[in-house]
């Protein structure tokens, strides 16, 4: 057999069934082995959407996402998608072709479509090996595949000299096991007495908080986590990166949008259950006065990776283990306490953040009120929350356009919004959304994007018209880079910026953007195309989309003015600076 077609083989063993990627003969001996071994072979136009299209199938179903690059300017255009979805954590495994063996590694000098791939890739992932002979595929996929399930999930990568992916050679049956005979395959659990230990922590504390980092979506333990929230009555706080993780629709539940709230809870609690979050800078790395005084607040971690285990705040009890099996374990053993935990005072505690939640909230939706047109921003995820069924899979991309949707969005189906909240990666959404509705074709897919991220990727309409899939893009048009231009005015003219709200075109630096009709666009590629501004006139363009029976895109005409002033600037840019102490 080719050595393309040993990958694909393994890949099968592994149960991957479907793969990213655009066609090239340097790797044509493996994706012409797809179909025989039952594997879906989706082509986008773009090898960085490949890539964000795996990882967003990875993310939602919790398998493996795999790409597919060839040599040379292919694999230079993967990159962008390497470096983001390695850093959002999504379980990726990319395979790229290379030169023939002899050219390559090192290289001659002036070789056609060739640079060190393995060495700008290594750095920007969790792994990257280049095969060396033939004979040992097997081997570095092996190796390729633990990797893919140790440790934090992120981007694997595999490089395969086009002479070794085309040329064929005799394997033997032994190269090609189960994944139990080299990997494993089962999740790691926590100790007895870890668990037994969290458990009496939990049950004796006064004000117990969750905190969800993106384990727990990566893990997909949305179930067992909100059982454990409910039975400790212990509210629960996530990382941008792990919205949703607990239902909104839960009480417990509180989101990052309610920022200052956020504060209050983590300092009342006098213990912390961090759950697969490394306690990155938007959560302010764990540190007063965000966060409680390590002296006083004890802290549960618990990770897969035990490198980020006590590295920014300090912990009480340190356990590696796969989040969605601790959970398992410690709701069973918690049961056993029950009667000891306090909930009538826990609730009590409890009842003055709802109460300011809710206010926010209320501060917030004032933004509905206003129906002029073009449309306020708020009205886009709210609109889209009543168009589309609340299992829908919700995706992400712009500056302002993702901060708006944020703090307008509500799940209402655990880990269904997807974002690049740790990289902010426009144009990544186009491809996002495209792998979430291969993942799940019956569940309806949108994605909310700024015009800006949109004119990234906006090729990729054909490729949804292609496979049919029915993702509808609602491409919020401000005709500016907004959060840019913000940032610009206060730098330029601070005062006049406060007084006015926005500069001329002539007193800032290459913010504005010109006209692109979204909806024409989309239609000359065969996709449902329509335009709004008018907040009342929303609601209908969706189910028109929707009912169009294929892709759509929706062009929004937004206050450009309004839609710079997104909701608490100040504290996303102060999220960014080193928390000061007490």
């Amino acid at each position: 057999m080719t050595g393309g077609e040993a990958i694909v083989r393994m890949l099968k063993n592994e149960g991957v069934t479907t793969v990213f990627g655009i066609i090239d003969g340097t790797y044509f001996g493996m994706y012409s082995q797809f179909k025989k071994y039952g594997i879906q072979f989706i082509t986008p136009r773009h090898e960085s959407s490949a890539v964000h299209m795996a990882g967003s199938y990875a993310r939602l179903t919790g398998k493996l996402g795999v790409c597919i690059a060839s040599n040379g300017p292919g694999v230079a255009n993967a990159l962008p998608g390497v470096a983001v979805e390695n850093a959002e954590g999504n379980r990726v495994l990319l395979i790229t072709s290379a030169r023939r063996n002899p050219l390559i590694y090192p290289d001659r000098g002036g070789t056609y479509q060739c640079f060190n791939q393995v060495g700008v890739i290594r750095p920007m992932s969790k792994y990257s090996e280049s095969v060396s002979l033939m004979d040992r595929i097997p081997e570095i996929m092996k190796q390729a595949f633990r990797m893919c399930y140790k440790g934090r999930p992120g981007v694997v990568h595999v490089d395969v000299p086009e002479n070794y992916i085309n040329g064929k050679a005799e394997f033997n049956e032994a190269d090609f096991p189960v994944p139990a005979r080299y990997r494993r395959t089962d999740v790691l659990p926590a100790s007895k007495s870890q668990i037994a230990q969290a458990a009496q922590m939990l049950a004796n504390a006064k004000f117990p908080v969750i905190h969800a980092g993106s384990g727990v979506v990566h893990a997909l333990a949305f179930d067992e986590l909100e059982k454990v929230a409910n039975l400790l009555h212990a509210p629960v706080t996530t990382s941008w990166g792990a919205r949703g993780a607990l239902c909104e629709t839960n009480d417990l539940s509180i989101p990052l949008i309610y920022i200052e709230l956020n504060d209050e809870i983590r300092n009342k609690a006098d213990l912390i259950l961090t759950l697969g979050s490394r306690m990155g800078e938007t959560d302010r790395w764990g540190m007063m006065p965000h966060w409680g005084n390590p002296a006083n607040q004890k802290t549960i971690q618990v990770d897969v990776d035990d490198e980020y285990l006590g590295r920014n705040k300090p912990v009480d009890l340190a356990i590696a283990a796969d989040v969605k099996l601790f959970l398992h374990e410690l709701y069973d053993e918690l049961k056993k306490h029950e009667v000891a935990i306090n909930v009538a005072s826990r609730k009590s505690s409890f009842e003055s953040f709802i109460k300011a939640r809710n206010k926010e909230r209320e501060k917030l939706d004032k933004h509905l009120e206003d129906m002029s047109a073009p449309m306020n921003t708020a009205h886009v995820a709210t609109i889209c929350k009543k168009a589309f069924k609340n299992d829908a899979i919700a995706v992400f991309d712009g500056g302002n356009t993702a901060i708006w949707s944020m703090f307008f969005y509500k799940c209402t189906a655990p880990g269904s919004g997807i974002s690049t909240p740790k990289m902010g990666m426009l144009g990544a959404g186009v491809g996002q959304a495209l792998g979430g509705a291969v993942a799940f074709p019956d569940r309806q897919v949108y994605c909310i994007i700024g015009d800006g991220a949109m004119g990234f990727h906006p090729q990729e309409i054909e490729t949804a018209v292609r496979n049919k899939l029915k993702v509808v893009y609602l491409v919020v048009a401000d005709k500016q880079w907004g959060m840019v231009k913000m940032n610009q005015q206060f730098a330029l003219k601070p005062i006049k910026t406060l007084l006015v709200k926005a500069l001329d075109e002539t007193e800032t630096i290459n913010a504005d953007l010109g006209e692109i009709a979204w909806d024409k666009l989309a239609e000359s590629m065969g996709a449902h195309g329509e335009r709004v501004a008018d907040p009342q006139q929303l609601q209908a363009a969706i189910e028109r989309s929707l009912n169009s029976g294929k892709c759509a895109v929706i062009h929004i005409d937004v206050n450009p003015v309004k839609h710079m002033w997104a909701p608490s600037l100040m504290h996303f840019k102060q999220m960014h600076e080193e928390p000061k102490g007490e």
